[in-house]
Formats: structure tokens, sequence, C-alpha cells
């Protein structure tokens, strides 16, 4: 593991490293980019930084400088091997007071690259009671305020599930706590609109370039007639769901077999799409 904090590499990047009056660490004000690492290269680096730049525009903090962190990102790949990797990107409200008010100090840029474990085969979901807010401040940003996806990801573990599944306020299927959700009805490939306060996935969003599918919201219900499931991330790719609660499915089924091979082969014919 390599760490980069606001341009300096930290020699142990497990030891202290921000402030502990950032606004990041305090109260969560900060956003953040998870990073696919391919034999040492990131993976849609391109699209990851401008979500990031949206990201932080959503939630008021400052421009994100996207060459800064192609250095960071840059600086801890050199001297690692990483066939599969990930790379973390962390961008915060920097020092402030012990409230909720921001200071006026600089934003805290931190950039972490480290091994990552390919997942293996199929995966069990659950969905969880809680509701995403799509109407909510955060709707749509990736935060690090994530200690609702804290909770619903041990939920799902009590039931032996990998990935906790929300529905919306509305009743409607979102997403996961770190994927988004792809399920075949009729054979027709669907997944939410970004209307029902999901997170646009880089995944995702490729899948819908690469393969297609429709964007339509539907109760969260759907999930338990649908004849395939599969969830896309940064870190799963495109894995199929072999049970959603109490209900087994055919995973990987045949459309999720197809997305995942072209999936595959479009990587391997651009880092960078």
């Amino acid at each position: 593991m390599r760490a980069w904090v606001n341009g300096n590499l930290i020699d142990d990047p497990t030891g202290p490293a921000v402030s502990v009056t950032d606004h990041g660490f305090t109260v969560g004000d900060g956003v953040f980019e998870a990073v696919k690492v391919v034999d040492n290269q990131p993976f849609a680096l391109t699209r990851h930084l401008e979500r990031l730049a949206r990201s932080a525009r959503g939630l008021g903090l400052p421009e994100v400088d996207p060459e800064e962190v192609r250095r960071g990102v840059t600086a801890v790949l050199e001297s690692q091997e990483l066939p599969l990797g990930r790379i973390r990107v962390t961008y915060t409200g920097g020092e402030a007071p012990l409230g909720s008010g921001r200071g006026s100090k600089p934003p805290t840029l931190v950039v972490v690259a480290d091994t990552m474990r390919a997942w293996d085969g199929p995966t069990a979901v659950a969905t969880v009671p809680w509701p995403r807010n799509e109407n909510g401040a955060l709707a749509g940003l990736k935060t690090t305020s994530y200690a609702e996806n804290v909770m619903a990801l041990a939920r799902a573990a009590e039931h032996g599930a990998s990935e906790a599944i929300f529905a919306n306020t509305a009743g409607n299927l979102c997403e996961g706590t770190g994927s988004n959700v792809f399920y075949v009805v009729d054979g027709e490939l669907r997944t939410p609109t970004l209307a029902s306060g999901c997170l646009a996935g880089i995944s995702r969003g490729l899948v819908l370039e690469w393969y297609g599918g429709r964007e339509v919201d539907e109760p969260v219900d759907v999930l338990h007639r649908a004849e395939e499931i599969f969830l896309v991330s940064t870190t799963r790719d495109v894995q199929g769901v072999l049970r959603c609660d109490d209900r087994e499915l055919e995973a990987p089924g045949p459309v999720t077999r197809a997305v995942a091979a072209l999936w595959a082969e479009k990587e391997r014919e651009d880092l960078d799409p």
C-alpha cells in the first residue's frame, strides 16, 4: 500500500496522515472515488475524475484539480506491482472547527493504492428496510458519509449476503451500498434511472453504453420476479446474483454472461474508455 497526502508520499500509510480536525474525519464532509487498477494502470480514470469533480461541486467543496489527482495516482502506483488493485481518492473540506460549519483552510486530498481481491463467482443480496432519499441533499453524490451503508451491509451479512439493496422513498428499486443493480424481465435488461437517487456509477454507465438496457423506475419487488439480477461496480465488474432475499436465481444467466464477456473484451481494448 502507498499513500499520498496533499502532495507528499507517506512513509507509513497506516499511521497518522491528516489532522484530527479534518472535516472529512469529524463530520464526513468529503467525496471520494474508488478506481480499479489493472496491471498497474488505472481503469476509467478520466470518468472517475469527472465524477469526483461533480460530487465536490454538489457538496459545495472547492473545485478539484484533476491534474493534481493524476499526480497523486502516478505517485502511489510507482514502485508497486498491482496486477489487480484499487485506488482510493478522497477529497475533504480540510481542517475546520469541531462542528458542521466549514473552516477557511484548504481541502485535503488523499490518494491511496493497494491490492484488491477479485470476487469469486456469483453472490447473494438482501433488501433492507431503510430507504434511500432520492430528494436528499446528497442524492447522486459519492460522499464519505457512509454510515447508512455500513448499517445496511451489516444487516445483509446477517442474512448471508454480500450486498444490501435499497429502495427509495417511493418504494422503487434504487441501488446497493456500493453497486448499481441490473435485472432482466421478459428478456429485457433494465436498471433504475438516476432520478431514483442511485449513484451514476461508472460501471453502470459503461454497461449502458456497451451493451444497452432500459432505464426505468419500478417497485423494488420487481427483483422477486426478475429472471436475472447482476451487480456492477469498480470492485465487482459484472457479478451475477444467485440469491435475492429468499429467492434463488440462475447465476450467471445468459444476459449476465453476455454482459460480463463484453465487459472483459472492452476492458482489454481500452483502460480509459
